[in-house]
């Protein structure tokens, strides 16, 4: 038998990822199918952190000749759950892991909150990833599929994540395929086929999830090779356009921050998100407004953006300040419902925004309607 290859890296650790339109589509299969041949045809010492078969048994007969980490046990209220045991896999040290349901969060008292952060530290560890997530859970898509589907995905992981990959294979299906896997039963138990079918696997709801995750494959290839063009001196790169989300403390605002970061993945670009604060505000007036700030900066941050905070008396003249000052191209704000007689009397940021400043594309997302009492 050929002996293992088991020197660490010499390279930065590369992470690949196995991007699907649903789940049914191969992605496990297929990143295990590769982890197959990287063992027994190239030598290559490659492992399992952890898969999710999913009673699949095409899917079960790829690991039986592969290395398994052992997961790790975790007792929480009063029952034993497990994880996939990063220290385990750090210890052990192979060229390459296979980390399946990117997604997925991990159970109170694992090491990270969320499995994508157990593959960061993977990656830092020096260790090769190849990892397998559906399009629905990328943060930015969250609010399309929400309408799409007519279903609220709770796991996500930020499109930063996706950013730092170095390869992203689509895993592609046609909706009629998937649907005919779904019907065999190779997807879901038989009790919830129907349901399945009715509800998140409509053919609308699939082909629109098919050309999301198609897009977003080739905005990675294209930002890839516009990367290799630049690194390479075969074209100027040109001035790189900005992109700024100008944060409230309103309920909703989660939604610019989806819609801002889909810009940026877009034109390639970094992109800020702004909020201005008052001199005299310190955030104890409003406790649950400073609460939904700060998660709304957090999320700027998972998502890949610089977070600003700016103190002004005005709102629009710290806004447009910091607009010129940056040459920012894009602005995304949000528009809460409002008469006209209000605007007239307390003015209108955007308004304001818009008349002073030029050459600036905006766009302005609709914000959610605070719930009066009793409703």
């Amino acid at each position: 038998m050929a002996e293992i290859v088991l020197e660490k890296n010499q390279e930065p650790s590369k992470l690949r990822i196995y991007l699907g339109a649903a789940p049914g589509v191969g992605k496990t299969y297929h990143m295990l199918n590769d982890a197959h041949l990287m063992r027994h045809q190239q030598n290559i010492d490659v492992v399992i952190g952890l898969v999710e078969t999913h009673g699949r048994k095409e899917t079960e007969a790829r690991i039986r000749d592969l290395e398994v980490i052992p997961l790790k046990e975790i007792p929480y209220r009063g029952v034993t759950l497990k994880e996939m045991d990063v220290d385990a896999i750090v210890a052990r040290h192979p060229h390459t892991v296979v980390v399946d349901e990117l997604a997925h969060t991990n159970v109170p008292g694992s090491k990270n909150r969320k499995r994508y952060e157990d593959v960061l530290e993977l990656l830092d560890a020096g260790i090769n990833v190849m990892t397998a997530v559906n399009i629905q859970h990328l943060e930015t898509l969250n609010d399309a599929v929400n309408r799409s589907a007519n279903t609220v995905i709770r796991e996500t992981v930020p499109d930063s994540f996706l950013k730092r990959a170095d390869e992203v294979m689509n895993i592609d299906l046609t909706v009629d395929e998937l649907r005919t896997r779904l019907r065999s039963g190779k997807i879901y138990a038989a009790e919830k086929v129907e349901q399945s079918l009715a509800n998140f696997f409509r053919k609308g709801n699939l082909n629109m999830l098919r050309e999301l995750a198609l897009r977003v494959t080739a905005e990675q290839v294209s930002n890839r090779a516009s990367e290799y063009r630049r690194t390479q001196g075969l074209e100027q790169a040109p001035i790189p356009e900005k992109v700024m989300v100008c944060l409230s403390t309103r309920p909703g605002t989660e939604r610019l921050l989806r819609v801002g970061s889909r810009i940026a993945g877009r034109l390639s670009t970094n992109w800020y998100a702004v909020y201005v604060t008052k001199p005299d505000d310190k955030g104890h007036s409003d406790p649950e407004a400073f609460h939904r700030l700060e998660e709304y900066q957090k999320m700027a941050r998972d998502l890949g953006a610089k977070v600003v905070s700016l103190t002004d008396r005005n709102v629009s003249d710290a806004l447009i300040r910091f607009a010129q000052q940056e040459n920012i191209s894009h602005v995304v704000f949000g528009q809460s419902a409002r008469s006209r007689w209000d605007i007239l009397w307390r003015g209108s940021v955007l308004n304001r925004f818009l008349s002073e400043v030029r050459d600036v594309t905006v766009q302005v997302v609709p914000m959610q309607k605070p719930l009066r009492r009793g409703q």
